[in-house]
């Protein structure tokens, strides 16, 4: 079982890493990271594969914003919470908010498409995005790879490789899972403040 789990990860891995990193996918740069300290990737793919999943997912939800406007799901996106805190924050800082939007949890669809109804330009976005995908796959991806050592060190060298494996695996779950509980806080926390706000002002 665990040699199908193994050449399963290598045949594709990085498709599911560039896949996980297309969406809110931190777990999946850090999954990405620990597999290639595991050896099972090698590390410079790992990152090329979350930078182009990062990169390709923002530039996505920006065409969205900028081509598609008025279609019904980017409608329905720009009613979700943090929205117009997002398209405020643009508007003042552009240049920071672009770096800095994928690492805001639960903000980086809304901000996407935010980024494309605004009046950011398209090359702008397009090197301000390449820059902070970059740094964002080089940060987790790296922070998956010093996690394997540290677990490799925990575990010891009485494990086999397929067991270390299965125990990524069950890292990966939990990160996911402790990711999305992040993100679900926070985006409570902004449809609070949006209905705060929205009380305010009628």
């Amino acid at each position: 079982m665990t040699e199908v789990i193994h050449r399963l990860i290598e045949q594709y891995g990085l498709i599911a890493v560039f896949l996980g990193c297309v969406a809110e996918g931190e777990s999946a740069a850090i999954l990405g990271g620990f597999f290639a300290h595991q050896q099972v990737f090698v590390l410079w793919q790992a990152f090329l594969a979350a930078f182009l999943g990062a990169f390709a997912g923002d530039t996505l939800f920006f065409t969205l914003g900028r081509s598609f406007a008025d279609h019904p799901y980017v409608v329905r996106l720009r009613k979700r919470p943090g929205f117009s805190h997002a398209y405020r924050l643009l508007n003042t800082h552009p240049n920071i908010y672009v770096l800095t939007n994928r690492y805001i949890y639960g903000m980086r669809l809304v901000g996407g498409i935010a980024a494309g109804l605004s009046t950011v330009s398209v090359p702008r976005f397009v090197i301000l995005n390449a820059i902070s995908s970059a740094v964002w796959a080089a940060l987790f991806g790296t922070v998956g790879y010093v996690f394997g050592l540290g677990a490799e060190r925990m575990v010891g060298q009485a494990f086999a490789h397929h067991e270390r494996l299965l125990i990524a695996l069950a890292v990966g779950l939990s990160v996911a899972v402790l990711a999305w509980l992040v993100a679900h806080h926070f985006a409570g926390k902004e449809r609070a403040k949006d209905a705060n706000e929205g009380g305010a002002e009628s």
